[in-house]
């Protein structure tokens, strides 16, 4: 066999990768900046998955719970949306 064929097999056969990712440090889910990572992090606490994020990353969630995050950032959004035009008025004299 071919050495690092032979190299990989092995790796695979002791889980030796995933000791290796194990021990890679994570990124702080916690530590973006700007508008949007504040609105995530804020309907994250509200939807009660902070501590999930906190624990495993955005990575961690599961796609219905990404999808119930998308939802409610983008129905603040709108609202906010809604509350500036009300509050430049229409801008079309009738």
């Amino acid at each position: 066999m071919n050495g690092p064929v032979k190299a990989k097999q092995e790796r695979r056969r002791t889980g030796a990768r995933k000791a290796a990712a194990a021990e890679k440090p994570r990124k702080d889910p916690f530590a973006g900046e700007g508008p949007m990572a504040q609105l995530k992090l804020e309907v994250a606490r509200e939807l009660g998955l902070e501590e999930r994020v906190r624990a495993s990353g955005w990575g961690g969630l599961t796609a219905a719970e990404t999808g119930r995050l998308g939802g409610w950032m983008t129905r603040r959004l709108r609202q906010m949306q809604a509350g500036e035009e009300r509050r430049r008025g229409s801008g079309s004299p009738a």
